[in-house]
């Protein structure tokens, strides 16, 4: 009978340690894989499209699916804004990200960043490719695209690399105020850039949903490791 309390005892133990931080981020990873993997079996079943075509279609105007609704200037902010989930920009500012951290002679966490974001570009490619599903035709595009649609390479490649930087860099900051802050700009970032990429029309709304999904659960699992492997402060090397 002696064991059952010892039992719990070390159970409550393990708890503490984990710590809250761990045991929130097995709880945002677990629920981010769920929900993308219910949400990629509605949409290979096309249980999503009438939802995904209201959403496009209330974006435009009545008479013209062609015409965004919204002042003409507010389609010039979000193309530039759906330009800071692109290739160039995110490669742009993971070399950047990197490059300091190397200078910082914190060369663990640069590498680990460089290939958490380039594991997380991989995953997003063969994603699209498995599920293949086509860009929606029902609005005129707002910008050119060419490739395929779910998960948006936008919305995930968003949140895996500023997520992924934002979690990872907080790690380094020394007032928990930064490091609330570096997360919270990750976060507006990833979510402006999913959903310029529905009022363009390039992509349904499930698209971007998944790809926030995918994303933020690849950038928690990411931080994870980091936690468990990584040292918050590094020996100076080369020095």
């Amino acid at each position: 009978m002696s064991t059952i309390p010892a039992l719990g005892k070390w159970l409550s133990g393990q708890v503490t340690s984990l710590g809250s931080s761990v045991i929130a981020g097995f709880a945002v990873a677990s629920g981010g894989a769920f929900v993308f993997l219910r949400l990629t079996s509605e949409v290979i079943e096309g249980e999503t499209r009438a939802f995904d075509d209201a959403i496009l279609r209330s974006l435009r105007q009545p008479g013209d699916l062609s015409v965004p609704i919204g002042p003409e200037w507010l389609t010039h902010v979000v193309a530039d804004i759906t330009s800071l989930g692109g290739t160039t920009v995110l490669t742009l500012v993971t070399i950047g990200t990197v490059g300091y951290l190397l200078l910082a002679l914190r060369r663990q966490t640069g590498m680990f960043v460089l290939f958490s974001v380039l594991g997380g570009w991989l995953l997003s490619t063969l994603l699209k490719i498995g599920i293949a599903r086509p860009r929606p035709d029902i609005v005129p595009h707002l910008v050119d695209v060419h490739d395929l649609s779910f998960p948006s390479g936008h919305a995930m490649l968003s949140a895996v690399t500023y997520l992924t930087l934002g979690l990872l860099l907080s790690r380094v900051q020394a007032s928990r105020a930064t490091r609330l802050y570096v997360i919270a700009v990750a976060l507006v970032l990833t979510l402006l850039v999913g959903l310029s990429r529905v009022y363009l029309g390039v992509h349904y709304p499930t698209d971007v949903l998944g790809g926030w999904c995918a994303g933020a659960t690849w950038a928690t699992i990411c931080w994870m490791i980091a936690r468990r492997y990584l040292p918050r402060r590094e020996e100076p090397v080369g020095r």
